[in-house]
């Protein structure tokens, strides 16, 4: 979902904005509901919401580089997400953050040049038990080694990621 150019393009938003009272109070959940519309928070989108709820943009920006669920650039079609909480980073996560790095050509907070991927890493996924645990798009991969990160990734059909 590329930047939004055309005002139709605007449509998901504005049913958003109808579906909450116009109170401030509603703006995380409004921005919430955005992210997971585009992906990412659109800054049309964002100047959409200031004009409804009557905020600084400022305020808008704040909000989405605060939380981490929020972004203000487009995710890729896959999102990994790498626990470095304590059980996981003594249980090697590093490895697999430098797996991931090196097979997909990016760093934590980055996205692939073709869209496939973004990598992130998050402080704790609550999976202790599951240590080292990595998840994409919402699916838990647990107890995960460095050398199964090529064939997770081929199994996401990423081929051409660190000769996959």
């Amino acid at each position: 979902m590329d930047c939004i150019k055309q005002r139709e393009d605007l449509a998901p938003v504005r049913e958003i904005l109808d579906g909450y009272p116009r109170e401030q109070r509603f703006l995380l959940a409004i921005l919430q509901d955005i992210q997971k519309t585009y992906g990412y928070l659109p800054r049309e989108a964002l100047e959409t919401v200031r004009l409804h709820l009557d905020v600084p943009l400022s305020r808008l920006y704040s909000m989405a580089t605060f939380y981490k669920a929020l972004s203000l650039k487009p995710k890729g079609e896959y999102v990994i997400k790498v626990c470095d909480g304590t059980a996981c980073h003594i249980k090697n996560s590093q490895g697999l953050l430098d797996e991931l790095k090196r097979l997909l050509g990016i760093e934590p907070g980055e996205t692939t040049v073709d869209g496939r991927f973004s990598l992130e890493t998050v402080n704790c996924l609550g999976s202790c038990a599951l240590a080292p645990v990595m998840v994409i798009n919402d699916v838990y991969y647990a107890k995960v080694e460095p050398d199964k990160i090529r064939e997770i990734l081929g199994m996401l059909g990423g081929k051409g990621y660190g000769d996959i």
